[in-house]
């Protein structure tokens, strides 16, 4: 079945670096555009990058442009998001999303997103 599996996760202390990944099985990956969003405690889930389907475009939230970066690698159906100089604000649960196909809006719209995977948490201590 359709499934993704996110990893990477972990506490770190500020200025320190993360690297998530989203491994998608049971679809044709190369076909759908991605996305990473977070969810801190009491908050809503929000958008932090998206990138097309072969990874020639991205896309950044304002909180996270110039940190982290998007990236995938279709030949091993696994999506990335390398997170550096972290602040105490980038605590949250993340989570990898499928894109809808075919759907139009901003990358940033978590209703354009009909996959997800069970999140991973990071915590960035000051």
């Amino acid at each position: 079945q359709v499934q993704l599996v996110e990893s990477g996760g972990g506490s770190v202390q500020a200025g320190g670096s993360l690297r998530l990944s989203c491994a998608a099985s049971g679809y044709t990956y190369s076909s759908y555009g991605m996305g990473w969003f977070r969810q801190a405690p009491g908050g809503e889930r929000e958008g932090v990058a998206g990138i097309n389907t072969g990874g020639g475009s991205t896309y950044y939230a304002d909180s996270v442009k110039g940190r982290f970066t998007i990236s995938r690698d279709n030949a091993k159906n696994t999506l990335y998001l390398q997170m550096d100089s972290l602040k105490p604000e980038d605590t949250a649960m993340y989570y990898c999303a499928r894109r809808r196909v075919p759907s139009y809006g901003s990358w940033s719209d978590s209703s354009l997103y009909n996959v997800w995977g069970q999140g991973t948490q990071v915590t960035v201590s000051s």
